[in-house]
């Protein structure tokens, strides 16, 4: 029979020489595995003889303890009548149980608006925040907002068939989840709430390499046919993302391809972020913060945890290379934000099968242009690019209008990421079931007035962009130099 502890005996655990935490009712001593935690100590001891449950369980895949701390690491229950009470989960729980039926949100505004509720603060500010001023996250949608549609009419609209091809599969919409990390900090079902979504309304889903649970468990209720890809964040250590590559390539049947995520190097500064990471401020400072004994420095936010081991090395020549060796899988760069690297993207095929034009969802370089100024730069400057990949897009899509946008610039598809979250925030799958409805009917709605029947039928003519041409970079341009000089090779 495990023994049963009191909460004050374990908070007396405090320090690097003896470190508990209290983990979904039982009491664990990781004194042993301080030095090997990948995020660092500090985050292990600021919650050192507390009850860390509510902190680590949405940012930790099931399964976690059990791999990383032996048995004997498992000193016993805890006496549940001897933790403090919390008043915030009560107020949490009225909040669920005053919430309006998901029917009753009409756009993702209001969607978005029912999850800031619902959620902990810390996950509102990690999903929310952006880059410096969030200038390049609000740019995003209101580059949309610049594009007017061109309807036309006397066109039978009776028929409207939104499937598409994305990458060789199909699926039922021109919409895929992009990804996004840390999902269970939203809902406990996290990316397989998101999953179960995407399988009813046949969307993609590209799982993020810093999810809240593994692929394997986000995959494994998948319905035939259903799309994944899997975004790779490269780590120094390149041995981890080469075992990585090796789990993703038994999966093949669902994740489909390899999506490269470049647009951050390195961690952008997130303010909304790091002040409610400010653990040391927010929390009773510990013993072993008090001598000195874990590091003062700034965690910098989940953002910046996530980013801890990732390479900012990667170059085309290198990082491609290595990549063939580990994966058969098509590989789809994301982060593109210039013409001249969809131009040299395009020189990479066949194994480089498409680019997501994306700036991190405003989330890096702030100010950093909108995926639109990008489609309209490749439109301009090198157009056989859409001939030679396919080009996807995500950042700032709030309507289905913004959709349709998209996919008349040339876009194969369109992705959403904070708005998945929000849905799951706000409803948990079928949250996100409702987004997909609204994005779905919006959609369908938008193209019926534009008089295109399939989405192959869009295109310039339904838009009216030259408010948002005005804004697109002019200036000397490296495509046409390597234009040049791949033509005198030939």
């Amino acid at each position: 029979m495990s023994r049963k502890y009191d909460a004050l005996e374990v908070a007396k655990h405090n320090s690097t020489e003896s470190c508990w935490v209290i983990l979904y009712g039982h009491v664990y001593d990781v004194t042993d595995f301080l030095s090997n935690h990948p995020g660092g100590s500090k985050i292990i001891l600021q919650l050192a003889g507390q009850n860390a449950t509510e902190q680590y369980d949405p940012v930790h895949p099931p399964g976690t303890l059990e791999e990383n701390l032996p048995t004997e690491a498992n000193l016993g229950e805890i006496d549940p009548e001897t933790l403090p009470k919390n008043a915030a989960q009560e107020e949490d729980q009225h909040l669920k149980d005053s919430s309006p039926p998901l029917d009753s949100l009409l756009n993702l505004d209001e969607i978005e608006e029912l999850a800031t509720r619902k959620i902990s603060r810390k996950a509102w500010a990690y999903y929310f925040s952006a880059g410096d001023d969030l200038i390049s996250k609000r740019l995003n949608n209101e580059a949309y907002r610049s594009i007017l549609l061109r309807p036309r009419v006397f066109i039978d609209c009776k028929r409207c068939d939104i499937s598409t091809n994305i990458l060789g599969n199909h699926v039922d919409i021109p919409i895929y989840v992009s990804p996004a990390a840390m999902a269970r900090l939203a809902h406990p079902s996290g990316e397989a709430g998101i999953a179960r979504a995407c399988s009813t309304f046949g969307v993609m889903q590209i799982i993020s390499n810093n999810a809240s649970m593994t692929p394997e468990q986000i995959v494994a209720d998948a319905k035939p046919g259903q799309v994944f890809g899997w975004q790779m964040y490269v780590q120094i250590e390149r041995r981890k993302s080469e075992d990585m590559l090796a789990r993703i390539n038994k999966l093949a049947d669902k994740i489909k391809f390899v999506c490269l995520t470049l647009d951050a190097p390195v961690p952008g500064k997130r303010e909304h972020d790091e002040r409610s990471q400010n653990t040391a401020a927010n929390l009773p400072v510990t013993s072993a913060l008090q001598s000195g004994s874990a590091s003062k420095s700034n965690s910098g936010g989940v953002g910046k945890q996530l980013f801890f081991g990732t390479s900012p090395s990667l170059t085309w020549k290198e990082t491609l290379q290595w990549l063939a060796k580990h994966t058969s899988l098509p590989v789809v760069l994301k982060g593109v934000q210039t013409h001249e690297d969809a131009y040299l993207a395009s020189l990479y095929t066949p194994q480089i099968k498409g680019i997501i034009l994306s700036n991190h969802g405003g989330r890096a370089a702030d100010t950093a242009p909108p995926s639109v100024h990008t489609l309209l730069e490749i439109r301009k400057y090198c157009p056989e690019v859409f001939s030679k990949l396919e080009v996807l897009v995500d950042g700032g899509i709030r309507r289905g209008t913004d959709v349709v946008k998209a996919l008349c610039l040339g876009a194969r598809g369109v992705g959403i990421g904070r708005a998945a979250l929000w849905g799951l925030g706000a409803g948990g799958p079928e949250g996100v079931e409702r987004t997909l409805e609204i994005l779905k009917e919006e959609l369908k709605t938008a193209m019926r007035l534009l008089g295109a029947q399939k989405v192959t039928d869009l295109g310039l003519q339904h838009i009216n962009a030259r408010m948002v041409e005005q804004q697109i970079y002019h200036g000397p341009t490296e495509a046409e130099k390597m234009k040049r000089r791949i033509s005198s090779k030939l």
